[in-house]
């Protein structure tokens, strides 16, 4: 098995030093190396292709390993100040925006692509988030506005979260009542507000136990017992993983290093979050890649060529339609918002997640995968040129 994380390695670093000379988003171009591999007849590689493609492993790298990894390492470095002056659009992104994705995606799938009630409530969820691990990457690549990469990064990291339950809820929903409908919120607000308090009590403590320590090898280390911590405790106890990751780094992203961090601890915990932030994103966008070059898509062009249309439309009308009660963003900002709404490997790992013999679940790897792939290959690759055409910069 080591061998193979190591070849996935090498391909990954190899195609981002090849990305960096072409100017290029190295997510993307890791995608477009992943599906030729993962199409292409290579007898070399064959083992490696199986052990990448592989759902269980797959799920297993991105919710156990990476996701608290990148979560936490964007949380730690995003200045609290800067979040609070944003709050307004971040939130109404984040929450409203996400809801009126998930509803508008969920009543077009299941009227227009005839998906059933359960299977369009799941498609909806799986679509709702901008998945943090394609937009920071692409983002912080493209040095946008301050003020619109803060919004956009706070999006992310908010919204998946939220996804993320309305996905565990969906699961569970096959017809739609009043009481279905009351518990499922009431169990909304329970595994959020839940998420939030382990985080913050995680982020809190570690905060103060850096404050009685000047050992950065030790900080980093607390941090890294700190982003895995928090996510397990919460999932242990049926709330947010991710909500909770996000809140610690945070915390100990603004109160931990106020109160406790030297400088040159400040320092190495940024660089070695960095390297390994570097690390998982490179490898996950590859294993995108060749998970994709698994799936069977010839019989489904229609419903694809529908679905992706359906989840572009949604996320322009939350974006433009939230947006509207916060008057200071500018039109400009919108459009880069809406069509920066990218999908990633978190909507991947989900839908691995459900159960083989759920009916319909060839169905929906196809839908999810193909709007990846069409996020990150079209609208990734067409970002940096809209942010250019408007003016963004």
């Amino acid at each position: 098995m080591t061998q193979y994380w190591i070849i996935l390695l090498a391909i990954a670093v190899g195609t981002v030093f090849v990305a960096e000379k072409l100017k290029q988003p190295y997510p993307t171009l890791l995608v477009v190396v992943g599906l030729i591999i993962g199409i292409t007849p290579i007898p070399a590689l064959d083992e490696v292709k199986g052990f990448a493609a592989s759902d269980h492993i797959f799920q297993t790298t991105i919710i156990l390993i990476f996701l608290s990894a990148l979560l936490g390492d964007a949380a730690l470095k995003l200045p609290i100040d800067e979040l609070k002056k944003n709050k307004k659009p971040i939130i109404l992104l984040a929450f409203l925006g996400t809801f009126l994705t998930f509803l508008i995606v969920s009543t077009l799938s299941y009227f227009i692509l005839k998906l059933t009630l359960q299977q369009a409530l799941i498609f909806g969820a799986l679509m709702a988030a901008t998945d943090p691990v394609s937009v920071l990457s692409i983002f912080k690549s493209m040095g946008l506005n301050k003020r619109l990469s803060i919004i956009v990064e706070g999006e992310s990291l908010a919204n998946d979260g939220v996804a993320v339950v309305l996905f565990k809820i969906a699961l569970v929903t096959t017809v739609l009542t009043f009481s279905g409908v009351l518990h499922g919120s009431v169990e909304f607000v329970k595994v959020v507000s839940g998420g939030l308090l382990i985080g913050g009590v995680c982020g809190f403590l570690a905060s103060r136990i850096t404050s009685r320590i000047d050992q950065y090898l030790v900080e980093i280390g607390l941090s890294i017992i700190v982003f895995y911590g928090a996510f397990e405790l919460a999932e242990h106890f049926h709330l947010s993983g991710v909500i909770a990751v996000v809140t610690a780094g945070l915390i100990l992203g603004t109160y931990g290093k106020n109160i406790g961090m030297s400088d040159l601890t400040l320092e190495k915990m940024d660089s070695f979050w960095e390297v390994i932030a570097f690390i998982s994103n490179s490898l996950i966008f590859l294993m995108v890649g060749l998970e994709v070059g698994s799936i069977n898509f010839l019989d489904k062009g229609f419903i694809i060529v529908g679905s992706i249309a359906i989840v572009i439309f949604a996320r322009c009308v939350a974006v433009y339609g939230s947006l509207t009660l916060d008057k200071s963003i500018p039109l400009a900002w919108k459009h880069v918002i809406a069509w920066g709404g990218l999908k990633g490997s978190l909507s991947i790992a989900l839908i691995l997640s459900v159960s083989p013999s759920f009916e319909g679940r060839e169905l929906l790897l196809a839908l999810t995968f193909s709007n990846v792939v069409f996020s990150l290959l079209g609208q990734g690759t067409t970002l940096k040129k809209l942010v250019t055409v408007l003016r963004v910069k």
